[in-house]
């Protein structure tokens, strides 16, 4: 008695490349939402030095960040912290004061806010007061690299080689299948 196969290699080619393509198209679909804020400036900026301790450390994101739990500590070379009060969130503006006759010297901010996406992101930064004068400079800080790029090529990587890999195996089932429509040894 022969055996018969109620499945073509059509349909179980569409039972392997259907829940594949599926994933990728989400995974596709849904990259730009993944992608986290990021740091486009800070005041003062990375690595420079301000004639005076400025009043407040300001960040500015490229989407609005979420008011929870953000924190900015401005640490001096002591590791005290001179932030005053509670972090302000104004549109994509973070700021946080900073105590009134906070020591000169070198400080680095570090800060922790929640992405717009509900990620937190974090970084930091260094500056110095009390030096000679030079203006902030609004351009990125080494913190404000975006990553979301890079991750979502990787992203698309995986998933093309897992089609590709399914794919392939495919093709050797349907071979496999053509060569032997009974499914015999």
């Amino acid at each position: 008695m022969k055996k018969t196969h109620s499945h073509s290699p059509a349909a179980w080619l569409a039972r392997v490349l259907l829940p594949l393509a599926t994933a990728a198209f989400l995974l596709f679909s849904s990259a730009p939402a993944q992608a986290h804020d990021s740091l486009e400036s800070s005041n003062p900026a990375n690595g420079s030095t301000v004639s005076t301790m400025p009043a407040k450390i300001e960040l500015t994101f490229d989407h609005t960040p979420i008011a929870i739990n953000s924190i900015v500590r401005v640490e001096d070379a002591t590791g005290t912290d001179q932030a005053d009060g509670p972090v302000s969130i104004v549109d994509n503006q973070v700021s946080q004061a900073v105590k009134p006759g906070a020591p000169q010297g070198k400080y680095t901010v570090v800060w922790r806010v929640v992405s717009s996406d509900g990620h937190p992101i974090e970084g930091t930064f260094t500056f110095t007061a009390g030096g000679p004068n030079s203006a902030p400079s609004a351009a990125p800080t080494a913190a404000a690299a975006d990553a979301g790029l890079p991750g979502q090529l990787v992203v698309a990587g995986v998933v093309g080689a897992v089609l590709l890999i399914g794919l392939v195996v495919a093709g050797f089932m349907i071979r496999r299948r053509l060569r032997n429509p009974e499914g015999e040894g």
